[in-house]
C-alpha cells in the first residue's frame, strides 16, 4: 500500500508539473512596421490635371527608425501659395533594405493615411483629396491631391494605421482627427514644418 501511494504522489506531482508548463504567452500581434525613411514627392499639377515643372521631394528619416528612434532628421514642405500638387509618399525600412511602399500596395486594405494638424485647421493652408483606393473602394492615402490655399506656416501631421476599420464612420475623412476610433494602430505618426511661399 505505501509504494501505491508513493506512486500517486509521484504521478500527481508529474502531472502538476506538466500542466504548469503550459504556455501563458500571448498571442503574438501583427507588429507594426519600422520606418527609417519617408518621402514626399510634390508634383505640381496644371489647370487640365497634368504634370508641370521639376517635383519636390521632402524627406523624414531616422536610422533607428521614425517610431523609435529620438533624432530624426525632418525636412520643411516648402510649396507656392494658389497651387495644386499630387503628392506621392513613398516608405523604406534601410534597417531591413525592404520596400514598405511595395508592402503598403500589396496589403491597401489593410492601411490608410490621414494628413492632420495645423496646416488643415482652423485658417487652413493646404487641403488634402485621396487618388488612390484598395479593392473595396476605400482609400489609402501613398497618393492625394493637395491644394495650397493660403499663405502662412503650419504643421502638416502624416500618420499611417494599419488594421483600422476603413468603414467605420468618418474614417474616409483624410483629415478626421478621431482616427483612434476607427481601431488600428500607428505604423508611422510625423510631422513635418509647411511653408507656403
Amino acid at each position: 500500500m505505501k509504494n501505491y501511494s508513493y506512486l500517486l504522489i509521484i504521478l500527481s506531482a508529474f502531472v502538476l508539473t506538466f500542466s504548469s508548463c503550459k504556455s501563458d504567452d500571448p498571442v503574438p500581434e501583427n507588429e507594426g512596421e519600422v520606418i527609417t525613411d519617408v518621402i514626399l514627392k510634390f508634383t505640381e499639377l496644371n489647370s487640365a490635371g497634368s504634370p508641370t515643372g521639376t517635383p519636390i521631394e521632402v524627406k523624414a528619416i531616422d536610422p533607428d527608425g521614425l517610431e523609435l528612434g529620438n533624432s530624426p532628421t525632418i525636412e520643411t514642405i516648402t510649396l507656392g501659395r494658389g497651387k495644386t500638387y499630387l503628392l506621392e509618399i513613398s516608405l523604406f525600412n534601410s534597417i531591413e533594405n525592404e520596400d514598405i511602399t511595395e508592402e503598403i500596395e500589396e496589403e491597401k486594405e489593410e492601411h490608410q493615411f490621414f494628413f492632420l494638424g495645423s496646416a488643415f485647421q482652423g485658417t487652413a493652408i493646404l487641403t488634402y483629396s485621396y487618388d488612390d483606393e484598395d479593392i473595396d473602394g476605400n482609400p489609402v492615402g501613398l497618393r492625394g491631391i493637395v491644394q495650397t490655399i493660403g499663405f502662412n506656416t503650419a504643421q502638416m501631421r502624416v500618420v499611417l494605421r494599419h488594421d483600422l476599420n476603413k468603414n467605420f464612420t468618418g474614417a474616409n475623412n483624410p483629415n478626421w482627427e478621431n482616427f483612434v476610433q476607427a481601431g488600428g494602430e500607428s505604423d508611422l505618426d510625423i510631422t513635418f514644418p509647411v511653408v507656403l511661399n
